[in-house]
Protein backbone atom coordinates (compact mmCIF):
# COMPACT_ATOMS: atom_id res chain seq x y z
CA UNK A 1 0.00 0.00 0.00
CA UNK A 2 1.27 3.38 -0.85
CA UNK A 3 0.67 5.46 2.45
CA UNK A 4 1.10 8.86 0.36
CA UNK A 5 -1.96 8.72 -1.64
CA UNK A 6 -4.21 6.87 1.12
CA UNK A 7 -6.28 10.01 2.91
CA UNK A 8 -5.15 10.66 6.45
CA UNK A 9 -8.57 10.30 7.47
CA UNK A 10 -8.12 6.56 6.75
CA UNK A 11 -5.08 6.11 8.71
CA UNK A 12 -6.17 8.35 11.37
CA UNK A 13 -6.89 5.25 14.14
CA UNK A 14 -3.28 4.13 13.33
CA UNK A 15 -1.48 6.88 13.78
CA UNK A 16 -3.46 7.51 17.37
CA UNK A 17 -2.43 3.24 18.19
CA UNK A 18 0.90 4.56 17.24
CA UNK A 19 1.45 7.36 18.86
CA UNK A 20 -0.04 6.01 22.29
CA UNK A 21 2.25 3.24 22.10
CA UNK A 22 5.36 5.75 21.49
CA UNK A 23 3.99 7.53 24.44
CA UNK A 24 4.18 4.50 26.85
CA UNK A 25 7.12 3.18 25.68
CA UNK A 26 9.64 6.15 24.88
CA UNK A 27 11.99 7.33 28.10
CA UNK A 28 11.31 10.72 29.72
CA UNK A 29 14.46 12.62 29.53
CA UNK A 30 14.83 15.71 31.84
CA UNK A 31 15.42 18.69 31.23
CA UNK A 32 19.12 20.36 31.28
CA UNK A 33 20.21 20.92 34.66
CA UNK A 34 21.73 24.53 35.60
CA UNK A 35 20.75 28.16 35.58
CA UNK A 36 18.54 29.76 33.03
CA UNK A 37 19.96 33.33 33.12
CA UNK A 38 23.00 34.81 33.96
CA UNK A 39 25.80 37.61 32.37
CA UNK A 40 29.19 36.45 30.57
CA UNK A 41 31.80 37.18 28.15
CA UNK A 42 33.06 40.87 27.73
CA UNK A 43 32.56 43.60 25.55
CA UNK A 44 29.76 45.24 24.04
CA UNK A 45 26.59 43.99 25.50
CA UNK A 46 24.10 41.87 23.69
CA UNK A 47 20.81 40.87 25.56
CA UNK A 48 20.15 37.02 24.11
CA UNK A 49 16.88 34.93 24.75
CA UNK A 50 16.39 31.77 23.66
CA UNK A 51 12.73 30.38 23.41
CA UNK A 52 11.04 27.24 23.45
CA UNK A 53 10.32 24.21 23.91
CA UNK A 54 12.47 20.98 24.91
CA UNK A 55 15.06 21.54 22.61
CA UNK A 56 15.84 24.68 23.97
CA UNK A 57 15.18 23.77 28.00
CA UNK A 58 18.27 21.05 27.10
CA UNK A 59 16.39 17.72 26.81
CA UNK A 60 19.14 14.85 25.82
CA UNK A 61 22.18 16.58 27.77
CA UNK A 62 22.64 16.56 31.28
CA UNK A 63 23.45 20.39 31.78
CA UNK A 64 22.80 23.68 30.48
CA UNK A 65 26.52 24.16 29.03
CA UNK A 66 26.31 21.10 26.85
CA UNK A 67 23.11 22.38 25.63
CA UNK A 68 21.77 24.73 22.86
CA UNK A 69 22.36 27.66 24.95
CA UNK A 70 25.60 26.67 26.50
CA UNK A 71 26.83 26.57 22.94
CA UNK A 72 25.42 29.64 21.77
CA UNK A 73 27.63 31.11 24.84
CA UNK A 74 30.75 29.16 23.96
CA UNK A 75 31.19 31.06 20.97
CA UNK A 76 29.68 34.86 21.61
CA UNK A 77 31.22 35.56 25.16
CA UNK A 78 35.22 36.09 23.42
CA UNK A 79 33.50 38.54 21.63
CA UNK A 80 30.88 40.10 23.59
CA UNK A 81 29.40 40.70 27.06
CA UNK A 82 26.18 38.39 26.85
CA UNK A 83 23.11 39.18 28.85
CA UNK A 84 20.81 35.86 28.34
CA UNK A 85 17.87 34.00 29.48
CA UNK A 86 16.79 31.03 28.85
CA UNK A 87 12.45 30.90 28.71
CA UNK A 88 11.59 26.80 27.79
CA UNK A 89 9.80 24.25 28.74
CA UNK A 90 9.21 20.51 27.47
CA UNK A 91 5.78 20.03 25.63
CA UNK A 92 5.06 23.83 24.79
CA UNK A 93 3.40 24.82 21.13
CA UNK A 94 4.24 28.39 19.78
CA UNK A 95 0.67 29.46 21.49
CA UNK A 96 2.26 28.80 24.73
CA UNK A 97 5.26 29.97 24.46
CA UNK A 98 4.41 33.32 23.13
CA UNK A 99 2.35 33.41 26.61
CA UNK A 100 5.38 32.72 28.32
CA UNK A 101 7.04 35.33 26.73
CA UNK A 102 4.73 38.18 28.71
CA UNK A 103 6.46 40.77 30.96
CA UNK A 104 9.90 38.98 30.31
CA UNK A 105 12.05 42.18 29.18
CA UNK A 106 14.02 43.50 26.32
CA UNK A 107 16.35 41.76 24.34
CA UNK A 108 18.62 42.13 21.34
CA UNK A 109 18.51 38.65 19.70
CA UNK A 110 15.93 36.11 20.16
CA UNK A 111 16.45 32.49 19.22
CA UNK A 112 13.79 30.29 18.80
CA UNK A 113 12.91 26.08 18.75
CA UNK A 114 9.68 25.60 18.44
CA UNK A 115 7.16 23.91 16.31
CA UNK A 116 7.80 20.00 16.86
CA UNK A 117 4.75 19.91 19.61
CA UNK A 118 2.56 21.95 17.28
CA UNK A 119 3.21 19.10 14.93
CA UNK A 120 2.67 16.34 17.40
CA UNK A 121 -0.65 18.21 18.84
CA UNK A 122 -2.11 18.81 15.24
CA UNK A 123 -1.94 22.24 15.78
CA UNK A 124 -3.78 23.76 12.44
CA UNK A 125 -1.79 25.40 9.43
CA UNK A 126 -3.95 28.67 10.63
CA UNK A 127 -3.65 28.71 14.22
CA UNK A 128 0.20 27.82 13.83
CA UNK A 129 0.44 31.03 11.10
CA UNK A 130 -1.12 32.95 13.52
CA UNK A 131 0.73 32.13 16.75
CA UNK A 132 3.83 32.34 14.55
CA UNK A 133 3.10 35.70 13.31
CA UNK A 134 2.00 37.09 16.74
CA UNK A 135 5.58 35.44 18.55
CA UNK A 136 7.28 37.30 16.21
CA UNK A 137 5.59 40.66 16.01
CA UNK A 138 5.95 40.67 20.18
CA UNK A 139 9.81 39.85 20.01
CA UNK A 140 9.76 42.99 17.85
CA UNK A 141 7.15 45.30 19.34
CA UNK A 142 7.17 44.47 22.91
CA UNK A 143 10.47 43.48 23.37
CA UNK A 144 12.83 45.65 21.35
CA UNK A 145 14.25 42.22 18.97
CA UNK A 146 16.41 43.35 16.09
CA UNK A 147 17.41 40.00 15.10
CA UNK A 148 15.22 36.58 15.34
CA UNK A 149 16.60 33.55 14.72
CA UNK A 150 13.69 31.02 14.43
CA UNK A 151 14.94 27.43 13.86
CA UNK A 152 13.12 25.39 11.44
CA UNK A 153 10.58 22.52 12.43
CA UNK A 154 12.51 19.23 12.84
CA UNK A 155 12.28 16.88 9.50
CA UNK A 156 10.21 14.38 11.94
CA UNK A 157 9.64 11.90 9.04
CA UNK A 158 13.34 11.23 8.97
CA UNK A 159 13.60 10.63 12.89
CA UNK A 160 13.94 6.73 13.68
CA UNK A 161 11.69 7.13 16.83
CA UNK A 162 8.44 7.15 14.99
CA UNK A 163 7.28 3.61 13.44
CA UNK A 164 5.41 4.08 10.07
CA UNK A 165 3.10 5.25 8.55
CA UNK A 166 3.26 7.44 11.90
CA UNK A 167 6.76 8.69 10.35
CA UNK A 168 5.80 10.10 7.12
CA UNK A 169 2.31 11.86 8.56
CA UNK A 170 4.36 13.49 10.74
CA UNK A 171 6.85 14.58 8.59
CA UNK A 172 4.77 15.61 5.87
CA UNK A 173 3.08 17.76 8.56
CA UNK A 174 6.15 19.20 9.80
CA UNK A 175 7.16 20.27 6.36
CA UNK A 176 4.18 22.02 5.55
CA UNK A 177 4.48 24.18 9.36
CA UNK A 178 8.23 24.76 8.78
CA UNK A 179 7.11 26.38 5.48
CA UNK A 180 4.96 28.16 7.57
CA UNK A 181 8.02 29.71 9.99
CA UNK A 182 9.44 30.56 6.35
CA UNK A 183 6.64 32.90 5.02
CA UNK A 184 6.48 34.38 8.64
CA UNK A 185 9.99 34.70 8.61
CA UNK A 186 10.11 37.09 5.16
CA UNK A 187 7.28 38.92 6.08
CA UNK A 188 8.35 39.55 9.78
CA UNK A 189 11.86 40.22 9.26
CA UNK A 190 13.29 37.46 10.73
CA UNK A 191 16.22 34.81 9.74
CA UNK A 192 14.78 31.50 9.07
CA UNK A 193 17.34 28.78 9.95
CA UNK A 194 17.33 24.90 8.57
CA UNK A 195 17.97 21.69 9.62
CA UNK A 196 20.92 20.98 7.85
CA UNK A 197 22.10 17.56 9.69
CA UNK A 198 20.44 14.58 9.00
CA UNK A 199 19.02 12.92 12.45
CA UNK A 200 21.25 10.41 12.28
CA UNK A 201 21.55 8.26 15.49
CA UNK A 202 24.95 9.31 16.47
CA UNK A 203 23.66 13.04 16.58
CA UNK A 204 20.53 12.51 18.98
CA UNK A 205 19.84 11.36 22.32
CA UNK A 206 19.09 8.37 23.24
CA UNK A 207 15.78 8.54 22.91
CA UNK A 208 16.10 8.76 19.27
CA UNK A 209 13.97 11.87 19.54
CA UNK A 210 15.92 15.37 21.28
CA UNK A 211 18.93 16.13 19.97
CA UNK A 212 22.01 14.72 22.07
CA UNK A 213 25.82 17.08 22.29
CA UNK A 214 26.73 16.50 19.04
CA UNK A 215 23.53 18.12 17.33
CA UNK A 216 23.46 21.07 20.04
CA UNK A 217 27.02 22.24 19.44
CA UNK A 218 26.67 22.17 15.83
CA UNK A 219 23.33 24.13 16.32
CA UNK A 220 25.07 26.39 18.93
CA UNK A 221 27.70 27.36 16.69
CA UNK A 222 25.34 28.08 13.82
CA UNK A 223 22.91 30.31 16.07
CA UNK A 224 26.24 32.20 17.46
CA UNK A 225 27.13 32.78 14.15
CA UNK A 226 24.40 34.09 13.24
CA UNK A 227 24.04 36.28 16.27
CA UNK A 228 27.34 37.80 16.46
CA UNK A 229 26.54 39.52 13.15
CA UNK A 230 24.44 42.01 15.01
CA UNK A 231 27.32 43.85 16.12
CA UNK A 232 29.29 43.93 12.93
Amino acid sequence: MNIQRVPPVVLAPVYAAQALGLILRAERLPEADGPREGSAGQGERLRLLVLGDSSAAGVGVAHQDDALIGQILRHMTPFARIDWRVIARSGVTTRVARSNLQGQGQFDVAVLALGVNDVLRHTSAAQFFTAQTGLMQDLHRNHGVGCILASAVPPLGAFPAFPEPLRTHLGRRATRLDRIVQQVCASENATHVGFDLPPSPDLLARDGFHPGAALYTHWGARMAGLALRVLS
